[in-house]
């Protein structure tokens, strides 16, 4: 046994933490001890951005959750990958940098999470960010996180994918971070000068120099310390020893939204019933705490492509090791780029203010995971509600770190998320069909042209759907009896401690993850720091014309049966 004592403890170098990690840090008179399980993150298959299916998919690098029986989906269990490594789920996921739509935020605020609005919340994701084409009212130029546009949509399949959604009568988008997210337009990346920009390479390598921070990796976090309603420190285990460090200040759970529930419950922090029913003493009943899981999820819409310009040509050894070796010489080429570098947002229907709809587009056809890729030439679009209204939960099964919780998102249990997917196949097979795509438009391969009726494709999406990996809200942040975290991210009914990660965001935000949970992260240090927090931005918000009453702008060029 040991003791050691900190200013503050961060439980978990991912997104959220290793930029609290930094921004805690630039206070020489304040001690900072990160708490990682995972360790280094160097490594070509984490640092090359093309290779991102391979941490993902690696037990070294991703806890490899598996949720229990979806009840929705035919009973199938599906991977819910969560970083374990420097940078967390930052060093394995696909390097989208997506922030969400304005009014996300806005709803953040509208469901108890005072002054988290986009006027809130804009100016610390400028304060992050330091975008290759510089700053403006909305991107930030100045800041750790880089970000980029990939090899400039180099593959004409990218141009393609765009012009065929003018043609569908939807907008196209000069940058969906900016002030208009809706419509069709570049994706951008966190990357920098070819290698993934992952939090441990924006925020905590260079806090890491730092004489007052202090970083623990291959460590277990077992549980918080309370003394009382006061958290007093973690317990962790290390080489099979036992140590407990306290702190002066505040523990800060940045575990994720699997990870910091199921510690926050293994320390007594939870729902009593749940508690009780994994053998664990009840310190402070929370029912809120693993309640309002959430998930993006998406199905994979494939189709043959005509002209030999897809990446399925980049699939075979040979070729994979030339771009490889490319990316270790001059770190660009292929090996630089997630490939996701187009995609899309629309509204599903009439009367909807922003998008409901994403879509990633991809110049191959293949699985998420690298797995499976199609023998000829193809292309996908990846797709799915992102606004889903399922809600799960994260709940310990014992007192046991190692084991890990019991999962279920419960995918699919709303009907407004069923019909969701029905207008994502039909849209989809509707944009695709414009002229633009002709030339390189071949057979769908997934659905199939045979899969037409609601019921066909409620099938289809049972058997096919996979998560988006984007889970969030199991310590939803709020100031009603079911909040787990009040609006200055303070658990709460307790002293000393603070949940700071994508699981207390109320709901999904229209995008990616990384983005919004670094903004989080942003926002959230000069909370604890009790800075003056950044004014709020009045920059403008773009809305479609005619939302009120159209479901796009203009009729689209060519009618498609879909």
């Amino acid at each position: 046994m040991s003791t050691k004592q900190y200013d503050y403890i961060i439980v978990g170098a991912g997104s959220a933490g290793c930029v609290l990690a930094n921004r805690l840090t630039e206070d020489p008179k304040v001690s900072v001890l990160v708490v990682e399980y995972g360790g280094s993150d160097k490594s070509v298959i984490i640092q090359m951005p093309s290779a991102f299916s391979i941490p993902m998919n690696t037990k070294k690098y991703n806890w490899h959750y598996e949720t229990e029986p979806e009840p929705h989906l035919d009973g199938r269990r599906l991977h819910c990958p969560r970083g374990k490594v420097l940078g967390g789920s930052s060093s394995i996921n696909g390097l989208v940098y997506i922030r969400g739509h304005a009014y996300d935020f806005d709803e953040w605020e509208s469901l108890g999470a005072k002054n988290w609005g986009y006027r809130n919340c804009l100016p610390y994701f400028r304060k992050a960010e330091n975008f290759k084409f510089g700053g403006d009212d909305y991107r930030g130029s100045e800041g750790p996180l880089s970000t980029n546009n990939g090899n400039n949509m180099q593959n004409p399949l990218y141009g393609a994918w765009i012009e065929a959604g003018a043609q569908a009568g939807y907008i196209k988008t000069e940058d969906t971070n900016g002030y208009m997210q809706e419509g069709f337009g570049a994706m951008h990346m966190t990357v920098k000068n070819g290698v993934r920009w992952s939090t441990a390479n924006a925020y905590l390598r260079p806090a890491m120099e730092r004489p007052n921070l202090t970083v623990v990796t291959h460590a277990m976090t077992r549980k918080l310390v309370l003394e009382g309603k006061r958290v007093v420190g973690v317990e962790y285990e290390q080489n099979g020893e036992i140590h407990t460090v306290r702190c002066t200040r505040e523990v800060l759970v940045s575990s994720g939204p699997i990870g910091s529930p199921h510690l926050l419950q293994r320390s007594g922090i939870g729902p009593a019933e749940v508690l009780r029913k994994a053998g664990i003493e009840v310190k402070h009943d929370l029912p809120g705490v693993g309640e309002n899981l959430q998930d993006h999820s998406e199905i994979y819409i494939q189709f043959e492509c005509k002209e030999p310009v897809s990446l399925n040509s980049k699939m075979g050894l040979f070729s994979k090791a030339l771009i490889g070796l490319r990316w270790l010489l001059f770190k660009d080429g292929l090996g630089a780029s997630n490939h996701f570098e187009a995609g899309g947002f629309i509204r599903s229907g009439k009367g909807l203010r922003w998008p409901d709809i994403q879509f990633h587009f991809l110049p191959a056809a293949m699985r998420y995971d690298g797995d499976k890729p199609f023998k000829g030439h193809g292309f996908m679009v990846l797709t799915g509600p992102n606004k889903p209204k399922s809600r799960g939960y994260v709940r310990v099964r014992s007192a046991d770190p190692y084991q890990h919780p019991e999962i279920r998102f419960n995918y699919l249990e709303r009907e407004e998320d069923r019909e969701g997917f029905r207008r994502c196949v039909r849209l989809t097979r509707e944009i695709i069909g414009q002229q633009a795509m002709d030339s390189f438009r071949g057979v769908e391969l997934a659905p199939g042209p045979n899969v037409k009726t609601d019921e066909e494709i409620d099938a289809f999406v049972r058997a096919n759907m996979e998560s988006t990996m984007h889970p969030c809200g199991s310590c939803r942040m709020g100031e009603d009896s079911l909040a787990v975290v009040n609006s200055e991210l303070r658990v709460h009914g307790l002293q000393g401690v603070r949940v700071v990660d994508s699981s207390v965001f109320p709901t999904e935000p229209n995008g990616n993850l990384n983005a919004p949970t670094i903004m989080l992260a942003e926002r959230a240090a000069d909370l604890i720091r009790g800075n003056t927090l950044l004014a709020p931005s009045d920059a403008q918000v773009g809305l479609a014309d005619n939302w009120e009453i159209q479901q796009r702008t203009s009729i689209p060029r060519r009618d498609v049966a879909v």
